[in-house]
C-alpha cells in the first residue's frame, strides 16, 4: 500500500472523537479510536520519522477538509460588497468556439478537475456552441436564463466559466444567475494560493491575484459614495472640501502599492536564486529540468531518479515551488535535476509573469525532460500547451526530450498512436519503475560533455585531483601504477589547467 493510500484510508479523527464513539452523547470519548485502531492503515514498522517531506506535506494538506452542505452564501450576491473566492457546489459552463466537440468536452473535464482540486463539488456542466463568446454575458442572454434554471434545480452557489471573463461579463452574468460567477483564471489562482508554501511562491501568487483583481474591483451602495469635506466631513473645512476619493479608488491605490512592494520582494528573492544558479554555472554543473503538464507525474519521476521525497498527489498543481536535487550519471558526473511548476491550457498570463523568475530555471537548463501524461484523453493537446508556455519564456531553443509517463494506465492503442507521433520519445511509469533506468541512461547521453581530453599520471598524494576528475569530468580509463594513478578523461578547461604538471607523455 502506498503512502497516499494509507493517508486516504485514515478515519476522520474529528468525527470519531465526538458523539459517534461509545458514549453516543456528543461528548469526547476517552479512547475514540481504540489502542490499535490505526494499525491496519500503517505499516508494522511505522513511526513519525518514516514520513518523507512529501508525505508529511500531503498529510498536512489533508488535515483540513471542506464539510459538504455547510454554506453561508447570500441568495443575492449584490448584498455584499467584496467577496473572497470560496467554492462550494458549482456548475461548469464552457463555450465551444473552435476545434471538435471532443476537445471542448475534454476542456470541461479538466475544468471539473480544477474545481475539485480547489475544494468544490461539481454538480453539472454544459457546453454551448458559439462563433465567439457573447460580449455581455459570455453565453448570451437566453442561455444565461437557462443556466439560472440549472442553478436553481441543482442548488449550486457558484458558476465557473471555462475562460477568462471581462469584468463586465462577470457582473452581467451574476445579475442573471443570482450566484457568484468565477472564471478559469480566478480558479487557477485560487488553487495556486492554496498550494503555495515557500515565501517566494506565496509572494508570486499574491502578485498574480492582485494583478487579476485590479480591473475587477466592484462595489455597491455606500462603497461608491464620495468622501466629501465641509460639514459632511465633520467640519474639516478648508482643505477638506472637494470630491475626495471613492472607496474603489482607495482600494485600487492600496492594491497598487502592495503590488509594488511584492515586485521589490520578488526581485530580491530572484537575486538569491540567480546567485545559486551562477554558482552552479561557475562549477559547470549541467542542469536538467522536468517540465510538463500539471499532474503528468514530474514529482514522481524526481522521487524515482533522486529519492527526493517531495510531495506526490493525484491532483492538479499539487506542487508549485521548484525543487532542485543533486544527481549523478552512471559514470559519476554530477548534475542537477529540477522539478518545476506544472503547466495547463490557457495558463493565466498573470501567473507566467509572476513566476517568470522561477521559470527561468527552464530557459537556462541544458536539457528539458518534457513529461506527458500518456493516460490523458488528449496528450497531444498537453504537448501543445506546454510548448506555448515554453515559447513565452524563451525556452524553445533548449534541447527537449519527450517522456510519456503513466504508460501502465494507457491503453495499447494510445501507446501505438503516441509512438508514431513522437518516434524518439521514451515511455515510462514512475509508479511501477518501468523505463526509469532507460530514462537515466538517456539523460546521461544527452548531457553536455567536457571538451578537453587529457591523460595524466597523478601521484597518490593528490587524490583530490582524481576525485575532481570523477565528479566533474568523464573518465575514459583508469589504472593504478607504482608511481600513481594513470587516468584518461575528458575534463573542462579549468581542470585541464590544474592537471598540466601531471600530463603523461
Amino acid at each position: 500500500m502506498t503512502a497516499e493510500e494509507r493517508l486516504d484510508r485514515l478515519p476522520n479523527i474529528d468525527d470519531a472523537t465526538r458523539g459517534d464513539g461509545p458514549s453516543g452523547d456528543g461528548r469526547l470519548d476517552d479512547d475514540p479510536l481504540g489502542e490499535h485502531a490505526l494499525d491496519e492503515y500503517l505499516p508494522e514498522d511505522y513511526t513519525l520519522g518514516d514520513l518523507t517531506l512529501g508525505e508529511y506535506e500531503l498529510s498536512e494538506r489533508a488535515a483540513l477538509r471542506r464539510v459538504a452542505g455547510l454554506s453561508t452564501e447570500l441568495s443575492d450576491v449584490t448584498e455584499v460588497e467584496y467577496r473572497q473566492l470560496r467554492l462550494e457546489r458549482v456548475v461548469l459552463v464552457g463555450v465551444w468556439t473552435t476545434g471538435t466537440l471532443t476537445e471542448a468536452e475534454n476542456s470541461l473535464r479538466e475544468l471539473a478537475r480544477l474545481a475539485e482540486t480547489a475544494g468544490s463539488e461539481v454538480l453539472d456542466g454544459i457546453v454551448q456552441r458559439r462563433d465567439k463568446p457573447d460580449a455581455a454575458t459570455y453565453i448570451g442572454s437566453g442561455k444565461a436564463k437557462e443556466l439560472r434554471d440549472i442553478v436553481d434545480a441543482t442548488g449550486a452557489d457558484t458558476v465557473i466559466c471555462d475562460g477568462e471573463l471581462t469584468p463586465g461579463q462577470l457582473g452581467q452574468l451574476e445579475r442573471v444567475v443570482k450566484v457568484k460567477v468565477v472564471d478559469r483564471t480566478a480558479l487557477i489562482l485560487d488553487i495556486f494560493a492554496q498550494h503555495a508554501s515557500s515565501r517566494e511562491g506565496k509572494a508570486q501568487v499574491e502578485l498574480a491575484q492582485l494583478q487579476y483583481l485590479v480591473p475587477r474591483l466592484r462595489g455597491w451602495g455606500e462603497s461608491l459614495s464620495r468622501q466629501v469635506g465641509g460639514r459632511a466631513a465633520n467640519g474639516v473645512g478648508i482643505g477638506g472640501r472637494g470630491p475626495g476619493e471613492t472607496k474603489l479608488e482607495i482600494d485600487r491605490r492600496r492594491i497598487t502599492a502592495r503590488m509594488a512592494k511584492l515586485r521589490r520582494e520578488i526581485k530580491g528573492m530572484k537575486t538569491s536564486r540567480d546567485v545559486k544558479r551562477s554558482r552552479r554555472g561557475n562549477n559547470s554543473i549541467p542542469s536538467v529540468v522536468l517540465a510538463g503538464y500539471t499532474n503528468a507525474g514530474k514529482s514522481s519521476l524526481l522521487n524515482r531518479l533522486t529519492g527526493a521525497g517531495v510531495l506526490v498527489e493525484n491532483a492538479l498543481f499539487a506542487t508549485l515551488d521548484p525543487t532542485v536535487r543533486r544527481a549523478e550519471t552512471t559514470d559519476g558526473r554530477v548534475f542537477t535535476l529540477t522539478d518545476t511548476v506544472g503547466f495547463v491550457r490557457h495558463l493565466p498570463h498573470q501567473l507566467v509573469e509572476a513566476f517568470r523568475s522561477t521559470l527561468e530555471e527552464v530557459a537556462e537548463a541544458d536539457l528539458i525532460v518534457h513529461v506527458v501524461d500518456a493516460s490523458d484523453e488528449d496528450p497531444e493537446a498537453q504537448i501543445r500547451a506546454v510548448r506555448e508556455v515554453l515559447a513565452d519564456i524563451d525556452a524553445l531553443n533548449v534541447p527537449e526530450q519527450i517522456v510519456f509517463n503513466k504508460v501502465d494506465a494507457a491503453d495499447p492503442d494510445t501507446q501505438m498512436r503516441l509512438r508514431s507521433l513522437v518516434p524518439d520519445a521514451l515511455f515510462v511509469s514512475a509508479r511501477t519503475g518501468l523505463g526509469v533506468v532507460e530514462l537515466a541512461r538517456l539523460i546521461d547521453s544527452r548531457l553536455p560533455r567536457p571538451d578537453r581530453s587529457v591523460t595524466a599520471l597523478i601521484p597518490y598524494t593528490r587524490g583530490d585531483l582524481v576525485a575532481r576528475i570523477h565528479s566533474d569530468g568523464e573518465v575514459l580509463s583508469e589504472d593504478h601504477t607504482g608511481d600513481g594513478t594513470l587516468i584518461s578523461a575528458r575534463v573542462r578547461s579549468d581542470l585541464a589547467a590544474a592537471l598540466e604538471n601531471f600530463v603523461a607523455v
